[in-house]
């Protein structure tokens, strides 16, 4: 297959996925709950909205064309999913095969049913690709070159078993948000997106907040009162449940909206159900701490000039937003 006839193919796949009937729809949504009860019908609407979106043919031309594609030399290409939230390995396997690459998907048992479901559409619309991927439920063999997205601890697994070949290996990552005091209530209702989407599972999903010295909490909470449902769902009603108990036998200070729990905090990753937050005294107070915690985050939102994504638009990633900033096209370009 050529470029062109890979771009033609996922764009009527994204065609595909934007009509997609209801009946269809909550099939899918039904089976991937199924399989991971996080993943709520709303959020795997969610997730399929997110990759229709840049499946689009003008957007593929584009991101498409600062690479020598066309002189790719066809490698064997393995691919260790993660499955926090829906389809979250989607876009690594769309780099890999619109490089023309053969993509060797080991699946996560948390995350196969929807996947499975994707690329068997992608068959349908070009039959081509049927020799494209292969999916592996044992060990992995015979590739030429690895994507693997998982833990801390898994990293050091996949370091020790892949660390021969050309590797893309990737750690637990957060994103952090900064706050001024100068934002509007849009912006903070559209933070609470970034916080609460997916229930908080995702790499991109906001754990943690820097606010200036004086900033007042409550101000945020009339904003994210319509997140409240969240506490409805039995996983992170266990969760915050749990991590309330922490909180009070340990006498630690806290704010409890009953649905979320508000930490002051110098660490990153806060536990499901639970916000950090960190206040600074200056601008460059601000910019040394997270110069100095950068290659743990994958998304610095607001609206500073050092902020790397806008309120509300962490889990709407274009083409060359690569996690990690890792070009993962131009590194399947070299492998």
């Amino acid at each position: 297959m050529s470029l062109e006839q890979r771009i033609q193919a996922f764009h009527q796949l994204g065609q595909v996925l934007q009509n997609m009937p209801i009946e269809k729809l909550e099939a899918w949504s039904f089976a991937a709950k199924s399989e991971n009860p996080w993943f709520t019908p709303a959020s795997v609407e969610q997730a399929i909205k997110g990759v229709s979106a840049f499946l689009n043919e003008q957007k593929l031309r584009e991101w498409t064309k600062v690479y020598a594609i066309d002189e790719i030399r066809n490698k064997r290409v393995a691919l260790v999913m993660a499955g926090n939230i829906p389809m979250v390995g989607f876009h690594d396997l769309l780099c890999i095969l619109i490089s023309g690459h053969h993509a060797v998907i080991k699946l996560s048992s948390k995350d196969s049913v929807l996947i499975k479901n994707i690329l068997l559409e992608l068959k349908n619309t070009a039959p081509d690709f049927a020799d494209q991927y292969s999916i592996v439920d044992g060990p992995m063999k015979s590739f030429d070159a690895v994507i693997a997205t998982g833990s801390d601890n898994s990293a050091r697994y996949f370091q020790h078993y892949f660390g021969k070949y050309p590797n893309i290996i990737r750690k637990n990552r957060t994103s952090c948000a900064v706050l001024t005091g100068k934002e509007s209530k849009e912006d903070i209702s559209k933070l609470g997106e970034d916080i609460f989407s997916y229930f908080g599972l995702g790499c991109r999903n906001v754990s943690k907040l820097f606010i200036p010295k004086g900033f007042e909490i409550p101000l945020l909470l009339d904003q994210w009162q319509k997140y409240e449902n969240v506490i409805h769902h039995h996983k992170y009603n266990n969760n915050y449940d749990y991590q309330k108990a922490i909180l009070l036998v340990n006498q630690v200070p806290h704010l409890d909206t009953g649905y979320l729990l508000l930490q002051e905090s110098e660490r990153l990753v806060s536990p499901i159900s639970v916000l950090y937050y960190q206040y600074y005294n200056s601008e460059d107070e601000l910019i040394n701490t997270i110069i100095q915690e950068r290659e743990k985050l994958q998304c610095i939102v607001g609206k500073e000039a050092f902020c790397t994504v806008p309120f509300g638009q962490t889990q709407m990633p274009g083409l060359s937003d690569y996690a990690d900033d890792i070009d993962t096209v131009e590194f399947l370009s070299k492998c």
